[in-house]
């Protein structure tokens, strides 16, 4: 629990969400669930927090909006789908956070853009600027330049990389288990949750990673290569279920949800 504790002193917070949490099966923008995820990142904001969303699901929103859920082949059509959903994400997103009186600034990278000097600059420079107007920043990858996020990840490497860019405190990844597990627990029921992680290679040795949501690119064995990324940058991770988005007040209570990869820092300070 002492790892835990840590984290109620955070304030400089990213939150990813992948496709799965934030469309039905047929691909439709689930409402519901971005409204209270919407509601917790205001209120957050509200409480003096620096708030960062990394939302996938610009596939899954073009699907729902014109191809009746039915996930394309090719990458092109993909890359189509994503154009038609992005506007359509930022839309319900622009919409639920004015109901709370929340400025947001959307913003598309590649991982590409990151990785070069000067362009990670220019982003570094625009998301920090945008915490400084008191905006929350909402990160996609833009997967109709970028095919990685289409074809490897669901987003989970950005969202680390979005975390060091910005030397974030915490990154939580919502999911659809509450965390990492020792087998996929919709398949087995003696699968038994993993409270905390100091090193991945040694803590999940022999753990079987594999899996991923039906609409979703992303699976868990991506979101702990994420954590353990942020992790040697000295920033915390928790993978957690976000069925029910108002558990990341849970989280930064310190109480035991999902997984905690603790970072070298948390790790040194808590000795």
């Amino acid at each position: 629990m002492k790892h835990r504790e840590k984290l109620k002193d955070k304030k400089r917070i990213v939150v990813k969400i992948g496709t799965g949490l934030i469309s039905h099966e047929n691909g439709s923008i689930n409402l519901q669930r971005i409204e209270k995820l919407v509601r917790v990142l205001a209120d957050l904001h509200n409480m003096g927090k620096e708030v960062l969303l990394v939302s996938s699901g610009a596939v899954g929103a073009g699907m729902g909006k014109i191809a009746n859920g039915k996930k394309p082949e090719s990458i092109i059509e993909k890359q189509a789908l994503a154009a038609i959903g992005q506007a359509e994400l930022l839309r319900m997103y622009q919409k639920f956070f004015d109901e709370y009186n929340q400025t947001l600034g959307q913003v598309l990278l590649t991982r590409d853009g990151i990785e070069n000097s000067v362009r990670r600059k220019n982003a570094r420079n625009t998301i920090l600027r945008l915490l400084e107007m008191n905006a929350i920043p909402v990160i996609n990858e833009n997967d109709t330049v970028s095919t990685e996020e289409i074809e490897f990840g669901d987003n989970d490497m950005l969202s680390a990389q979005v975390a060091n860019l910005i030397q974030a405190d915490l990154l939580i990844i919502l999911t659809n288990t509450n965390g990492v597990f020792t087998a996929d627990p919709h398949v087995h029921d003696d699968a038994k949750q993993v409270s905390v992680v100091m090193k991945a290679e040694e803590d999940l040795k022999g753990i079987n990673l594999e899996g991923k949501s039906k609409l979703g690119s992303g699976g868990m064995e991506t979101k702990i290569q994420a954590a353990e990324m942020c992790r040697e940058h000295n920033i915390d991770v928790v993978i957690a279920e976000g069925f029910s988005p108002a558990l990341i007040y849970d989280i930064l209570d310190g109480l035991p949800f999902g997984t905690l990869f603790v970072s070298e820092a948390t790790e040194r300070n808590s000795a």
